[in-house]
């Protein structure tokens, strides 16, 4: 491990002792830069953490829905209900709220359900209602009345296993994905925004892949991502990602990390992904 990013970690763990109500002054005064916002995200509890990137996205003068989405459908619903109330805590207001007060129209709606929802956490599914819902779905896409109240309704109260079922028996009866489906929808940012849903639903590995592959391939590389999706998933699931990203990329994402940073951000990256070959 490089000798300047051993002593920058090691003020990193002086930090991460200090009283919170110290730590951003503690931050500014030791850490600088990509490294600084890193070290700051991961240092964090996982609700409180999930709390702080809520915030900020909702903050953007175009909120980055990506990031609420996240937290609403990759998430348990206990590790939800826990960031709702780190939310609460530390900014004395609720997350529905404050998705509420900086989102409009439809995708207020879909915002405020998702966060909103305590889903059933079981793998136990109804196939006959999977079955309707996936007709359902279908009608939604068709244009027919309420339509989109019902997609949201679907999406955001069934439990995971349930909204499952219901993507492979639409895909079963109609012969495409529930994305492909949204894509012949009215095509407008709103459809995206489902997709995102599906997509975090279903696969979240395949989904925080190519948040990784956009973040990396971008002229500059975005930070943000990058740096969210290594630093949330650090002790989870980033095998998985690791590998499906490798299979959609064929490169290692260390090597592609190590290739598009630098300094002790990258050092940083690379000792949470798992190598300080670099």
């Amino acid at each position: 491990m490089p000798k300047a990013f051993s002593e920058q970690q090691s003020r990193a763990k002086i930090i991460q002792e200090s009283p919170k109500e110290d730590l951003i002054k503690r931050l500014e005064s030791e850490l600088s830069g990509d490294f600084e916002r890193a070290v700051y995200r991961w240092i964090l509890d996982p609700a409180d953490r999930d709390a702080f990137l809520a915030n900020v996205a909702l903050k953007n003068a175009i909120p980055d829905i990506r990031v609420i989405i996240e937290i609403a459908c990759v998430r348990s619903p206990c590790e939800l209900l826990a960031a709702k109330k780190a939310y609460q805590s530390r900014y004395k207001r609720s997350l529905e709220e404050d998705v509420a007060s900086h989102t409009m129209g439809d995708f207020r709606k879909l915002l405020v359900a998702l966060v909103s929802a305590y889903r059933y956490d079981g793998v136990e599914i109804d196939a006959s209602l999977a079955l309707t819902e996936a007709k359902i779905l279908q009608e939604a896409i068709q244009g027919k009345p309420f339509g989109l109240e019902e997609i949201i309704r679907i999406l955001s109260t069934r439990s995971k296993e349930q909204v499952n079922a219901t993507l492979n028996y639409y895909k079963d009866e109609y012969g495409t994905s529930i994305t492909k489906g949204f894509m012949s929808g009215p095509g407008n940012e709103f459809w995206a925004a489902l997709r995102l849903v599906v997509q975090c639903i279903n696969d979240p590995n395949k989904y925080f892949e190519k948040v990784l592959r956009n973040a990396i391939k971008i002229l500059g590389t975005d930070e943000d991502a990058l740096t969210r999706v290594i630093v949330t998933l650090a002790e989870k699931d980033l095998k998985d990602i690791k590998e499906a990203y490798y299979r959609r990329n064929s490169i290692d994402l260390n090597n592609a990390v190590a290739n598009d940073t630098s300094g002790d951000y990258k050092a940083f990256l690379l000792t949470l992904l798992g190598d300080e070959a670099h």
